[in-house]
């Protein structure tokens, strides 16, 4: 078959007649647009089940967070030097809150209203419950609280 061949078929003088022609593509593109749904729809089907399998996130020997964990860094001692010792540490700083000797508000370190608070009167907290068994509220400006 040459190129000659083909042009003639396509313009409908090689046995293909014009409206035969048009409803070809059409047939064509529907069987196409539902071959491609289909697969579409397979994927997204498998996608959602690789989703639901995956393990979540397990936090596993959390460190305990107490008083003597905010007032050792006060009273100036020196940093841990132990792996395990600089992991809990970490662990505790997500806990802490902070308030003011002066307010009745308490914020995570990272909230803006901490940093209107000054040194000496800055308080922490080893867990919203400690914060509010002292009367203290959670403020409105700090997300998550």
């Amino acid at each position: 078959m040459s190129i000659e061949d083909l042009k003639e078929k396509i313009k409908g003088v090689g046995g293909f007649s014009l409206p035969q022609l048009r409803t070809l593509p059409d047939d064509l593109f529907l069987g196409l647009i539902i071959v491609l749904v289909a697969f579409g729809s397979f994927g997204l089907g498998r996608l959602s089940k690789i989703e639901s399998t995956k393990t979540p996130i397990r936090i596993e020997n959390e460190p305990q967070v107490t008083v003597e964990t905010f007032t050792a860094s006060v009273a100036g001692n020196k940093a841990p030097t132990n792996v395990d010792q600089s992991a809990s540490a970490i662990g505790s700083a997500v806990n802490q809150l902070v308030g003011s000797k002066n307010g009745k508000k308490y914020y995570y370190p990272w909230c803006s209203g901490v940093s209107r608070i000054s040194e000496a009167n800055l308080l922490h907290f080893a867990s919203k419950a400690d914060a509010e068994a002292q009367g203290y509220t959670p403020s409105s400006t700090c997300k998550g609280l």
